[in-house]
């Protein structure tokens, strides 16, 4: 009898250990930002954004530049003026000022989606190879690193760029 309570106690601590075991999970953490920092495609795509940045820069400095020379002539010609052409040229320069105000920041809402544009396939490459790593050594979470204050479980990294072929 007392062989098959041991018996019993030893099968139920050996079920309740396989049990808590089987119910812990696998986390591992990578740092998102790095691996996407890391792949050719981003580069490429930043040096584009990049570009078009400087064509944007250089239309709107162009037409800062028309503007104050327009302003300049302007404050020279005011006193051979009539008080009428003043206010119609004081009109067109608020006028200028507005289109330029407003091209900056059509400017900046078209560099904006175009970086959504280009960044959305590398992001979804990124977490495709990170599903991958994740799935084949058994990690059924893995955590952006950025968000992690202690992050002392396995960082794939290394994993997903040599998976990527980084």
């Amino acid at each position: 009898m007392k062989q098959l309570k041991t018996l019993l106690l030893a099968t139920a601590l050996c079920i309740g250990t396989i049990s808590f075991t089987q119910a812990q999970s696998k986390v591992a953490h990578i740092n998102t930002q790095e691996l996407i920092a890391a792949m050719p495609e981003a580069k490429a795509a930043q040096a584009e954004i990049e570009t078009l940045g400087k064509t944007y820069q250089t239309d709107i400095q162009a037409s800062i530049t028309e503007y104050q020379n327009t302003v300049k002539q302007y404050e020279a010609e005011v006193a051979t003026k009539t008080d009428e052409e003043n206010q119609k040229r004081g009109l067109e320069l608020q006028e200028k000022q507005q289109r330029i105000q407003q091209f900056r920041a059509d400017a900046q809402k078209d560099l904006a989606q175009k970086e959504a544009e280009l960044f959305k396939p590398i992001q979804e490459k990124a977490m495709k190879a990170i599903n991958e790593v994740a799935k084949a050594q058994g990690y059924q979470y893995v955590l952006d690193r950025a968000s992690l204050i202690v992050a002392d479980g396995k960082d794939i990294l290394a994993d997903v760029k040599k998976q990527m072929g980084i």
